[in-house]
């Protein structure tokens, strides 16, 4: 084979090892809906008559479990501070234009309002995880 032959083999395995990172980068999109998620509203408390500048909105403690492979979709916490702590398995959070950050049992998040983010379950088991956060 000539130079220009292999320039132009070479060319094309590049092209197809470009659009095969391509096509892995398009399917691992973030997940916008949740899936195997369980959410148990442990207490709240209306704020209205606690802090008037946060009329309208409530304290909330809540118990979540994900199933293995479970996803929280993607969402953010403009105006639904929060803060996360995880009792048992393992999450993997997909924080967008971010690294993604693995939490295990001990571990916790403290989201805000920049916060735009996906979390999965990325153990073998269940993984349970309290949040506090004040929504509307």
């Amino acid at each position: 084979m000539n130079n220009m032959g292999f320039g132009i083999l070479k060319s094309s395995v590049v092209l197809v090892a470009s659009a095969i990172c391509l096509q892995a980068a398009i399917s691992q999109q973030a997940p916008t809906e949740n899936k195997g998620l369980k959410a148990v509203e442990l207490r709240s408390i209306d704020l209205n008559s606690e802090i008037d500048s946060v009329r309208g909105r409530k304290l909330r403690l809540r118990l979540l479990t994900l199933e293995p492979g479970g996803v929280v979709g993607m969402h953010s916490h403009k105006d639904r501070p929060t803060v996360l702590h995880v009792i048992k398995g393992t999450l993997t959070s997909h924080p967008q234009g971010k690294p993604e950050v693995v939490l295990r049992a001990g571990d916790g998040l403290a989201e805000g309002k920049d916060s735009n983010h996906w979390v999965k379950n990325t153990g073998s088991e269940p993984a349970e995880f309290i949040t506090v956060d004040v929504f509307k």
